[in-house]
């Protein structure tokens, strides 16, 4: 059955893996971007895709692209959440370095919190609203001394508890996906375990367009993996 999909993140990563997917399964996509033009040319260039500015950190960007949506095709019934941050800010962060702990919190929880408020009511309606967040095993334990990034992660996995319970009575079921290094941009960054030793973002796209094939009475509310053993 076909979905009406809001994405964010489609511009790289995970994000873009899972929209590929998704449009390859027949789903029609609304993605956010900070710069809608990045995707001019490719395949999201066609009339099931519709691309629009957003920015995680402006709430107003949120309403006018749920607004917009809701206005071209009538409702959202699904909204995954892959658009995130990573500052590497310690428990003892020097002077200045709380601006990134700011903008951890706006990306990583103030974002998600602030789309899926504007998104509620779509979903509501369609009566069968499914959400995705891309959570991170950070969102589940803290591994060395980074400290703003996973404290942003448990908050979202909060958020995620906090969706479930609201949207249950109302058909929502939320999935917060938590795997540990992905091999993206952002982890090659910051980690020496190697490329094909990760979890492949095209994996996350799978698991992506499988959640949205199951009932409601199905729908996993975690989804922890892990690409090496942690003890």
């Amino acid at each position: 059955m076909q979905r009406t999909v809001l994405l964010t993140g489609a511009s790289r990563g995970i994000g873009r893996s899972i929209a590929e997917r998704l449009l390859n399964d027949g789903h029609r996509l609304s993605l956010g971007l900070r710069n809608p033009d990045a995707l001019l040319g490719t395949d999201f260039d066609i009339d099931r895709v519709a691309v629009h500015p957003y920015d995680a950190k402006d709430p107003g960007s949120a309403q006018e692209w749920v607004d917009a949506t809701v206005t071209q095709w009538g409702q959202i019934d699904t909204l995954i959440h892959c658009a995130g941050i990573l500052h590497r800010t310690p428990l003892l962060f020097s002077d200045g370095e709380e601006h990134d702990l700011d903008e951890l919190w706006s990306v990583n929880v103030m974002g998600p919190w602030w789309l899926t408020r504007a998104t509620w009511a779509s979903l509501v309606s369609s009566g069968r609203g499914r959400i995705q967040v891309l959570v991170s095993m950070s969102g589940k334990r803290v591994k060395g001394r980074m400290a703003g990034y996973p404290v942003s992660k448990f908050a979202l996995m909060g958020l995620c508890q906090s969706i479930r319970n609201e949207g249950w009575d109302e058909g929502i079921r939320v999935t917060a996906i938590c795997p540990s290094w992905v091999n993206t941009e952002m982890a090659g960054a910051v980690t020496a375990v190697k490329a094909a030793e990760m979890t492949q973002p095209d994996d996350l796209a799978t698991l992506s367009s499988t959640l949205l094939t199951l009932p409601a009475a199905s729908v996993p509310f975690e989804l922890a993996m892990n690409c090496s053993l942690e003890t």
